[in-house]
């Protein structure tokens, strides 16, 4: 089984490298990286990951900027994404970190390592060990920031 890391140099953080790393941690899995430019670019990277390079998933990593074209730009984004992952059937986990989800550079690059470690946690529950998804069903996980819990009945 072999995951694909998707990424960009537009990112302000190696996004890439932090989720090979936390990858390497949980599972003995193989990794292929293929980075872009830009975050428009992710789409065509996750599907010749998938097609070409025969990953089994894809982790999309990506920070779109403040401005509201950057906005949009993720959101155009996203949608190739989906895309792939309906013209492929195989999953693509989206990270995106927002710069204006951050007070400062410091608490960004706070989150985007934190996003990006436990979305890569998920990957690996996600191919390996799925069964663990369904318990955390329901649970209001959050990834970077805490989690929120189950709403109250």
């Amino acid at each position: 089984m072999k995951i694909g890391i998707a990424d960009t140099t537009f990112s302000r953080v190696n996004m890439g490298s932090i989720a090979i790393s936390e990858l390497k941690k949980h599972a003995s899995i193989g990794t292929e990286r293929y980075t872009v430019p830009g975050i428009k670019d992710l789409p065509v990277a996750c599907k010749k990951l998938i097609e070409e390079r025969r990953c089994d998933l894809v982790i999309a990593l990506g920070m779109p900027g403040k401005a509201e074209k950057d906005r949009w730009c993720a959101h155009e984004a996203s949608q190739g994404i989906m895309m792939v992952q309906l013209m492929t059937g195989k999953h693509v986990i989206e990270v995106f970190v927002h710069e204006d989800e951050a007070e400062d550079e410091r608490e960004l690059a706070w989150l985007a390592e934190r996003r990006t470690r436990e979305h890569a946690l998920n990957a690996v529950k996600l191919l390996l060990h799925p069964e663990v998804l369904v318990r955390e069903a329901g649970t209001g996980q959050r990834q970077g920031f805490e989690d929120v819990g189950p709403a109250r009945q």
